[in-house]
């Protein structure tokens, strides 16, 4: 019997998988149920919500490159108030635990979000994003500057009704020391990391790919970037971490958890390979068989 080998606690909860859903990537959760059930997952990040809708960055907004992709979707939402209305009801009966992302442009919005997220009834987290590098007007410095983060999450935190998640950004000195100054302030846990900020240039009609020159780097060729950082954060704080960026295998999510992740972020894998997750979930079983592990917590680790 293998149905609880690969569950883990996490924020005092038991997640009968460490395979979480990365924002921005599996939607509000109801997108593809044919492809890649919720179930599938042991928790599911939302797309970033905002409390009032944004109509995000021009097109184009998505450029593939050698391992990855880049993104400009620039935290294109609904709003809660929409999303509350129309989309909330729906996931509240799904049975996994749901993990809201939000942001805002400036103090007073990120306040707006947490308080109108904190009014849902039945969610698991709200996951604060620091670190969209595809807000110039704020993910940038907030991402970078352990102060003014800690600042924000300390006035955010009381109004939080959940556990806060502080998504953190690698375009930073010391991703470290940012993550400390995060949990001194408040946060139940962190989660990294986003993506690297990027360019890809078409040589033909010489201008950037992107509507807006620059965005987000995600997949494969970012992955040993994250599993260092995510190393490096496990060493320098206590609180429980969700690792993520370019994980496409078991081989990935188990040397996160081996880094210092509690659960596993998938993100760009979703967008290539839908079935990828249930091979991450059969592969770690796999390797749990091989080295005579009972449960996939046990793989928790600081290397």
């Amino acid at each position: 019997m293998t149905s609880n080998r690969l569950e883990v606690t996490f924020l005092g909860k038991t997640i009968k998988n460490p395979i979480v859903a990365a924002s921005g990537c599996y939607g509000y959760g109801l997108e593809q149920p044919e492809l890649l059930p919720p179930e599938a997952f042991g928790a599911i990040t939302l797309k970033g919500l905002s409390a009032t809708p944004k109509r995000g960055n021009p097109p184009p907004r998505i450029a593939e490159t050698p391992c990855g992709m880049l993104n400009s979707i620039g935290l294109e939402n609904v709003g809660i108030e929409a999303f509350a209305k129309n989309t909330w009801p729906h996931l509240r009966g799904l049975g996994v635990p749901i993990i809201a992302n939000f942001f805002g442009d400036d103090e007073t919005e990120f306040q707006k979000a947490a308080q109108m997220l904190s009014d849902l009834e039945g969610l698991f987290a709200m996951e604060l994003n620091l670190s969209c590098p595809n807000k110039p007007q704020w993910g940038r410095i907030l991402a970078s500057d352990p102060k003014v983060a800690s600042r924000l999450v300390r006035l955010i935190k009381p109004l939080c009704r959940y556990p806060l998640i502080v998504k953190l950004s690698p375009n930073v000195a010391s991703i470290s020391e940012v993550a400390k100054a995060c949990e001194d302030s408040g946060a139940d846990a962190l989660s990294l990391i986003n993506t690297l900020l990027g360019m890809a240039i078409d040589v033909d009609a010489k201008s950037s790919r992107l509507g807006t020159r620059f965005g987000g780097l995600s997949g494969p060729s970012i992955y040993p970037i994250a599993l260092r950082m995510v190393s490096e954060v496990s060493r320098a704080v206590r609180i429980p971490i969700v690792g993520m960026g370019g994980v496409s295998s078991p081989e990935d999510a188990i040397g996160m958890m081996l880094a210092g992740a509690s659960l596993v972020g998938v993100g760009t894998l979703l967008l290539v390979n839908p079935f990828g997750v249930e091979e991450i979930k059969q592969g770690m079983l796999a390797y749990l068989d091989r080295h005579g592990l009972e449960k996939v917590a046990c793989l928790q680790g600081r290397l």
